[in-house]
């Protein structure tokens, strides 16, 4: 069996890179869990004292991840951004990530703007899917925030996409992420037009319930 010398350097600092990187993850990727702790100290606070104030949570629970580490090596090598993968991440927006779910419409706009009024989170981008849904029917307001993590050595600015959305809109959600991972190769020829209509059922109910709280208060 004869070797090819080029493709063995190659793998060999393929290697090499792998090793560099393992050494870099844990710490790489601490930072992220500490962006995500920070904000969601943030988030606890607003909904507790909201709560006490106004007599009415606008958040109904909140999950977090921080994506691992094959997906991030994966996102960055699909969209081009270098071998370097730990330093190219920086590019990435969705690294850490926090879904609040509320019970209204007008909660997840207000909790948005309670949370990006605060003098150390910076607002980077905004994608509202509330008033301009995806063509599936998606329903969500995304942010792109970025704040200071403090280390022992030095202070991090960590982007953490935050997402929010109602308890309807995270049903739907919930629901059409496991039915299209169920039928990837095999869709159904309707399966997008009673999404669609699904997404539709979900904002009126989402509507109903808004009208209701108001009569209520």
């Amino acid at each position: 069996m004869t070797t090819d010398p080029a493709a063995e350097d190659a793998s060999l600092r393929e290697a090499a890179d792998e090793l560099a990187v393992a050494g870099q993850l844990p710490r790489f990727l601490l930072m992220y869990k500490f962006a995500i702790e920070e904000l969601m100290t943030k988030l606890r606070i607003l909904s507790e004292e909201f709560d006490f104030v106004h007599q009415h949570d606008p958040i109904e629970h909140i999950t977090s991840r921080v994506k691992r580490p094959e997906a991030i090596k994966e996102k960055v090598h699909r969209r081009g951004l270098g071998s370097d993968w730990v330093s190219a991440a920086g590019a990435l927006d969705d690294i850490a990530g926090i879904r609040v779910v509320c019970p209204f419409v007008s909660d997840v706009y207000e909790v948005a703007r309670m949370l990006t009024a605060q003098d150390d989170v910076e607002l980077l981008r905004t994608k509202d899917y509330i008033s301009r849904p995806k063509a599936n029917g998606y329903r969500s307001l995304h942010l792109i925030v970025r704040i200071p993590v403090f280390l022992s050595d030095r202070v991090e600015k960590v982007k953490v996409e935050v997402q929010l959305r109602t308890i309807a809109m995270d049903f739907w959600a919930a629901v059409e992420h496991k039915l299209s991972y169920k039928y990837r190769d095999s869709v159904p020829p309707d399966f997008a037009g009673e999404l669609s209509a699904a997404a539709r059922t979900a904002a009126d109910l989402d509507a109903r319930m808004a009208a209701l709280h108001e009569r209520i208060r």
